[in-house]
């Protein structure tokens, strides 16, 4: 089932930035993420976020550049992205599990259909 909705993707220069959007009822949903996948490779955790208290892990490759957040309010979950690189080309999806253990695809119950990001150098 596709039960989330993601958008803001788009193509970009190296060093320019993009904001995702994924629609999701965030008082119901105890972990979400970020996570995305370019062709001929695995699917890889970018961020996720605790909605409970907000606390947040990042992947090694974004940290410094990409932030993670949740609007409450509008029921939406966000990914700032600033800096990008090339190896950010990916297709971004949004998810959401029970319980945040780490940025692993293992738990994470709802997907939404991915957005395509793409940067040139």
């Amino acid at each position: 089932q596709v039960q989330l909705v993601e958008s803001g993707g788009g193509s970009v220069q190296t060093g320019g930035s993009l904001r995702l959007s994924c629609s999701a009822s965030v008082s119901t949903s105890s972990c979400m993420g970020w996570f995305r996948q370019a062709p001929g490779k695995e699917r890889e955790g970018v961020a996720v976020i605790q909605t409970v208290d907000g606390r947040t892990l990042y992947g090694d490759s974004v940290r410094g550049r990409f932030t993670i957040s949740i609007d409450k309010a509008k029921n939406t979950l966000h990914l700032e992205m600033s800096s990008l690189k090339v190896e950010d080309t990916a297709t971004y999806y949004c998810a959401t599990a029970p319980v945040c253990h780490g940025l692993g695809t293992v738990g994470f119950r709802r997907w939404g259909q991915g957005t395509q990001v793409t940067v040139s150098s």
